[in-house]
């Protein structure tokens, strides 16, 4: 504080230690005023006095009143008190908005995302011209009519996304694998400019069933595998005994 290192010291305003104490204990918490740890000049007959907070809930705080007096006046005056963190305090986390705090799958069926006009990862989607031909080619062939799409960095997004999750090249299970989703029947291939790289799983006992997967992913559930067979064990001729007679 700038004003501190110039302020004359006053002994009136910097002795009120027990004129501040006395006005603590009426808005504190009972028992939770410490020991006075010590006053500073704020400014020309202003200062502020210092005391510990014993509350557990407010470990490291400190309690603090300012005092202050009029020209002349040799009594010390109460301006406010408050409760302020000390060094190594615990303070609550930095606010973080709700959009920001919400993580891929926190969300829940009651939830709801704010809108981002500006999302980085969509662009325009078609809008219609008024000609029929195009209009058709637009709704119909290439599935648009939506307000907003993928742009090229929200597909970059997601692709970089899914190769690298659970499904992609590089997980255990495809590591393990012995064939790749590339050549198996359940595997359904994307449309658009992601097909060349994914697809989605048809295999109900594929652990990927109903999800995204890269072409080189992988399971024990491919159409074209399977375990192998059991080698045949020889049996020999069977002997026929024409001799004995069986009882009737």
């Amino acid at each position: 504080m700038a004003l501190a290192a110039t302020a004359k010291a006053d002994p009136v305003v910097l002795g009120a230690a027990e004129t501040a104490r006395t006005a603590l204990l009426e808005v504190a918490e009972p028992d939770t005023v410490g020991d006075h740890l010590d006053a500073t000049m704020l400014g020309e007959r202003l200062a502020v006095h210092r005391f510990a907070c014993t509350s557990s809930a407010y470990v490291g705080w400190e309690w603090t009143v300012s005092v202050t007096r009029a020209s002349r006046q040799k009594v010390a005056t109460v301006c406010e008190s408050a409760l302020v963190p000390g060094e190594g305090a615990l303070l609550s986390p930095r606010w973080v908005p709700y959009a920001d705090r919400l993580a891929p799958g926190d969300l829940r069926p009651s939830d709801v995302l704010p809108f981002q006009d500006d999302d980085p990862l969509l662009v325009q989607g078609f809008e219609a011209t008024g000609e029929e031909d195009v209009d058709e080619l637009g709704f119909v062939e290439l599935g648009l009519g939506r307000r907003r799409v993928l742009s090229q960095e929200g597909r970059a997004a997601a692709a970089q996304r899914w190769y690298d999750g659970p499904n992609g090249p590089e997980s255990d299970m495809a590591v393990r694998a012995s064939a790749r989703c590339s050549t198996c029947g359940y595997f359904l291939p994307m449309a658009g400019a992601l097909r060349a790289a994914f697809g989605v799983c048809a295999n109900e006992w594929s652990p990927a069933d109903g999800r995204v997967v890269a072409l080189g992913y992988g399971c024990g559930a491919h159409s074209e595998t399977d375990v192998p067979a059991p080698r045949p064990i020889p049996v020999p001729e069977p002997l026929v005994d024409e001799l004995s007679v069986e009882p009737l």
